[in-house]
């Protein structure tokens, strides 16, 4: 388990802006990026090699695999056959066990359950029937959610009594599904762990999470999750990266119950790579989420999660990023434009940080 010295090259499967950030914070410790990807992306323009390819062309990925010491990806639909392959010829960390527990939300749930950790009930929809049933047992209001490929509120559908089901079905695409019961929940959190290549843990602050339409607004810290609370959510993030022998960045998004149920904290969806809810930690600690990912990756020491400030990060979606010249001029804000050409709606171009001196967090 020999440290990757600088100079090595990284290779990320993906071209999205998490990837950009992820070579920006490599190149900071010396190494080179390889990036890996069907299209082009933001990531492009920061790496020092590119190669354009499908995920299912076994020769362009072997010849990318050849060309780099490690590889990591920078999201959680990179096709499993695809990591698996790269994975016989150089490793890649996190293995293509997480992707294979998270791509699959019925997957995940049973993964998560046999943990013995606690998450929202739930069931296969694979017919009108299924769901029929699942309604008769799990209650309404619920979510419809596809068992693949949902991210930033798409493939969801909620479901406040029966009669909504066949319009729900209808507004997945009728995909393979699962229903999960409400939560009653106070607010919404993550937790950021990074697991190393010998087995150390560190953590970042939890942040307190709001959404609008289903994507992620802003991440405060510190959050007014209570500090036994938190030591709670670190646990359940370690025993998750510990089953599955985690290298590299995980978040886990959980639902903060509090005294409403038997756990205060119940799970809501694992992510086996750097996250939005974590783009605070580039301003706000002195080693970012995404210099601890590859920190870990190339087998380093980890870096130091403690945060100097408090912070508020606000994403920047479709227009919003025209704002820059104002949002620059802010005291106290750091900028972060992704280079993407297009602003649509719903669409994260970029984000901002507020940041503010350090206060003490909840109790």
């Amino acid at each position: 388990m020999t440290a990757l010295p600088p100079g090595s090259t990284i290779g990320i499967l993906g071209s999205g802006q998490l990837g950009r950030m992820l070579a920006t914070a490599a190149a900071r410790l010396g190494f080179r990026c390889h990036v890996y990807a069907d299209a082009s992306g933001p990531a492009f323009d920061v790496a020092a090699e590119t190669t354009i390819g499908a995920f299912d062309d076994g020769d362009k990925l072997a010849a990318f695999a050849r060309e780099v010491h490690v590889v990591t990806y920078e999201f959680e639909n990179v096709p499993v056959v695809a990591a698996s392959a790269v994975a016989g010829i150089v490793a890649v960390r996190p293995g293509p066990k997480a992707l294979a527990v998270s791509q699959d939300r019925l997957d995940e749930k049973r993964f998560l359950d046999s943990l013995g950790l606690p998450v929202a009930p739930c069931a296969a929809v694979d017919s009108k029937a299924d769901l029929k049933a699942a309604l008769a047992t799990l209650g309404a209001p619920a979510i419809l959610k596809t068992r693949r490929l949902g991210y930033d509120g798409k493939g969801q559908a909620r479901i406040v009594d029966a009669a909504q089901a066949e319009a729900a079905l209808a507004e997945i695409g009728r995909a393979p599904a699962i229903l999960e019961g409400w939560v009653n929940y106070e607010f919404e959190v993550s937790m950021l762990a990074v697991r190393g290549l010998t087995g150390q843990l560190a953590f970042y602050d939890a942040p307190l999470n709001t959404h609008d339409g289903g994507i992620l607004k802003t991440s405060t810290v510190p959050s007014p999750l209570p500090e036994r609370h938190l030591v709670v959510a670190r646990e359940i993030a370690a025993r998750i990266a510990e089953a599955l022998d985690y290298v590299g960045v995980l978040a886990v998004e959980m639902f903060y119950v509090g005294d409403r149920g038997p756990h205060p904290l119940v799970v809501n969806e694992i992510a086996p790579r750097v996250h939005n809810s974590g783009h605070w930690t580039l301003d706000a600690c002195v080693v970012s989420q995404f210099e601890n990912h590859i920190r870990a990756v190339a087998g380093w020491p980890l870096g130091d999660t403690v945060r100097h400030s408090d912070a508020v990060m606000t994403n920047l979606i479709g227009a919003e990023v025209h704002a820059w010249q104002s949002l620059a001029a802010e005291p106290g804000s750091a900028v972060h434009v992704y280079g993407k050409r297009d602003a649509r709606p719903g669409r994260k171009m970029g984000h901002v940080a507020r940041l503010a001196p350090r206060v003490k967090a909840a109790t």
